[in-house]
Parts: C-alpha cells; sequence; structure tokens
C-alpha cells in the first residue's frame, strides 16, 4: 500500500529513488518499500546525544554520514561546552560504527548523491494542530 502510493508520487523516475530505513523498526518496513519500487535498501543510523546525568535530555544527536545536529536550546540554557559534545558524540559514534557494521557487514553505504531519499521509520504519529 505504503509503496505503491510512493510509486505513483515522489519515487516515479526510476533509479533516483533510495530507501534508508530507520533501525529497528523501519528496516523491515523500508525493505517492503524498496521491494515495491526496486530501489536500493540501506540503514541510516542516529544516535542521540544526550544530557550528561539526564540522558534522556537529548542535546543533540549523530547520524550515518558524519551527520551531527544539536539542539542549541538545550546546550545554551544548559551551558553545555564543546568538549561534553565531543565526548558524547565519540561515546555514541562508536555505537553508530558498531550498528552500521552489524548490519551492513563489509559493504559501504550506498551513495545517495543525486537520489531521491525515502527515510523509513516504524512510528506514525496523526499531524499536530
Amino acid at each position: 500500500m505504503l509503496g505503491g502510493r510512493l510509486r505513483s508520487g515522489h519515487a516515479r523516475t526510476p533509479n533516483l529513488a533510495l530507501v534508508l530505513g530507520l533501525p529497528r523498526g523501519g528496516v523491515p518496513v523500508a525493505f517492503e518499500v524498496a521491494r515495491e519500487l526496486d530501489a536500493p535498501l540501506d540503514v541510516f543510523v542516529v544516535r542521540k546525544l544526550g544530557v550528561p546525568g539526564h540522558e534522556e535530555l537529548a542535546m543533540g544527536a549523530i547520524a550515518s554520514g558524519g551527520v551531527r545536529v544539536l539542539n542549541d536550546t538545550v546546550v545554551a540554557e544548559l551551558q553545555i561546552g564543546e568538549e561534553v559534545i565531543t565526548h558524547a558524540a565519540a561515546v555514541e559514534g562508536a555505537e553508530l560504527e558498531r550498528r552500521e557494521l552489524a548490519y551492513r557487514g563489509d559493504r559501504g553505504p550506498v551513495e545517495m548523491a543525486g537520489q531521491t531519499v525515502i527515510l523509513v521509520d516504524d512510528a506514525w504519529r496523526p499531524a499536530r494542530r
């Protein structure tokens, strides 16, 4: 159903769609979407950067491909220094690499340049009004 909707929408052009699944729950859904679209499949691993002592509060995140995003409001409000962020990113980076290896083995990431990327997770929430 989802794959069919995507086929008639954004992913109509052959060889321009890449499906990325967010582990764990997004990968099985992404597999079905990639199969329906006959598109390459890869994983996109994301790790939260928790505030020390309050790890459930995100000060940012890192992701596959060297992506790092910070929650500037949390960082400023809690006066979190770059050394704390760098340490958290290093710890989570090691786990990110371990998980990428577990999902990909020795295969590198799929080339994304020039591709329409469809990012799939297993969570669905209605839009807020």
